[in-house]
């Protein structure tokens, strides 16, 4: 078999490969389109975390305005928003003992009588 008569098809659309004769692609849309599905994220646990973490952050940016570092609300509120506490991406403990919940950058420190404490990781915290 001659391999400078064997033509290569796309990947995705089919069409005849031109170039090197080690491309997959036609062009860059069809090389973009394949690697986003490849790399997209599959329906199941690891999407519903990551949906959850997204509107919890939200939530929390939402209520602790631009340029405020720290605010209180109750739990009532963030429940009433859609807020979802057994999702966060990581925990820290101060000084004092007090542990706070992240939602990547923003978070909260439960307090007495379902107060809470609306924070903002700063960069300097990373």
């Amino acid at each position: 078999m001659n391999r400078g008569t064997e033509t290569k098809c796309c990947l995705v659309c089919n069409k005849p490969v031109k170039g090197r004769t080690d491309k997959k692609y036609c062009d860059d849309y069809c090389r973009n389109n394949y690697n986003n599905q490849l790399h997209a994220l599959k329906p199941g646990p690891m999407r519903i975390i990551n949906q959850a973490l997204g509107k919890n952050r939200r939530i929390l940016q939402s209520l602790l305005p631009e340029g405020e570092k720290m605010r209180k609300t109750t739990k009532d509120q963030l429940l009433h928003r859609g807020f979802h506490f057994k999702y966060f991406t990581h925990t820290y403990i101060n000084k004092k003992g007090n542990q706070y919940f992240f939602c990547y950058d923003h978070g909260y420190l439960p307090l007495e009588k379902e107060v809470i404490l609306l924070v903002k990781q700063q960069s300097s915290d990373y």
